[in-house]
């Protein structure tokens, strides 16, 4: 049995066994990537140059885009490297790489969707204390923790899982390295070691879960307690995007990592680690767009500007 030491490569799942279907996975990833990079790229373009967008919520919306970019980034581009050159290999190095990144990023994003919550109960609850509660420093920091606690969650996933003895070879059955799976190859009582990490995770995903469902309570208490039906439509319009990101993001993740075992496959892991880091990134940026006026209107001058080379 291969142990840790004897190691050197892992092997991702196989999207398919022709090289026709390879050539059409690689094709289809590569058009959804584009469009992530796309899609949020116009939102950090938008937001960086427009100053109407400088503001609290938008500074939020920035970061988020920026998580996006760098979770699909860490697993898209190795996936389409396999199809197009028909391998499914990818370093110890690499692979350990994809899930520090990963672990970082998508906990990074996390809590920072739980922070853009707080963002909407301020401004519809308290509006008048929104300068004072999130101002630029407030902001700031708030966003640094988000970034920090996605640092201190990979170090402490990343060191844990790829100091486990494997004892089950090295084939993943995933596209990229997931934790879940390369636990799977660790030795039957190893994986012990990974209760601090995951009591930690649990803890921390629970309390931001109970954060943001709390802060909505109060959001639609004050939003259905408004005299005008224009300002309940203008608090929806606000809060409705941020709960569709929080719903996909949150609904897709529990049920890859919370469903019963007797329901798990191959096939079925492989669609919810797509729902979950592929989705996400491509679906946010048209979610945030479609009903925020500020932000489309911006968007439309960003693009005009491009094309007629102003």
């Amino acid at each position: 049995m291969p142990n840790r030491s004897s190691v050197s490569e892992f092997l991702l799942l196989a999207l398919a066994d022709t090289r026709e279907l390879q050539l059409l996975h690689f094709a289809l990833l590569l058009g959804i990537y584009l469009a992530a990079l796309l899609g949020n790229g116009l939102i950090l373009s938008a937001v960086a140059c427009h100053h109407r967008l400088h503001t609290p919520m938008y500074f939020f919306l920035l970061n988020l885009a920026l998580l996006d970019l760098g979770c699909i980034s860490t697993t898209l581009p190795k996936a389409m490297a396999n199809a197009l050159w028909d391998t499914r290999a990818i370093s110890y190095q690499g692979c350990a790489a994809q899930v520090f990144l990963f672990a970082f990023l998508v906990v990074a994003e996390y809590c920072l969707l739980t922070i853009m919550a707080y963002d909407r109960y301020v401004a519809i609850c308290k509006p008048l204390h929104y300068g004072s509660l999130l101002g630029s420093r407030a902001c700031a920091q708030m966003a640094a923790a988000a970034w920090g606690s996605g640092f201190l969650n990979a170090v402490l996933h990343t060191a844990n899982t790829f100091s486990l003895p494997l004892c089950q070879g090295n084939a993943v059955d995933q596209f990229f390295c997931e934790i879940a799976q390369i636990l799977k190859l660790s030795c039957s009582d190893a994986y012990l070691r990974e209760v601090a990490a995951l009591v930690f995770s649990a803890s921390l995903a629970f309390g931001c879960f109970v954060f943001i469902v709390l802060s909505y309570v109060q959001v639609f208490r004050a939003v259905l307690r408004m005299p005008s039906e224009q300002g309940q439509h203008k608090a929806f319009s606000t809060c409705l995007p941020h709960l569709a990101v929080v719903s996909l993001f949150v609904s897709t993740a529990m049920f890859a990592y919370l469903k019963p075992p007797s329901i798990s496959s191959p096939s079925l892991d492989l669609v919810m680690a797509v729902l979950y880091s592929v989705v996400p990134p491509v679906l946010n940026p048209l979610i945030y767009s479609m009903r925020n006026q500020e932000l489309k209107e911006a968007l439309w001058k960003l693009m005009f500007r491009c094309v007629s080379g102003e």
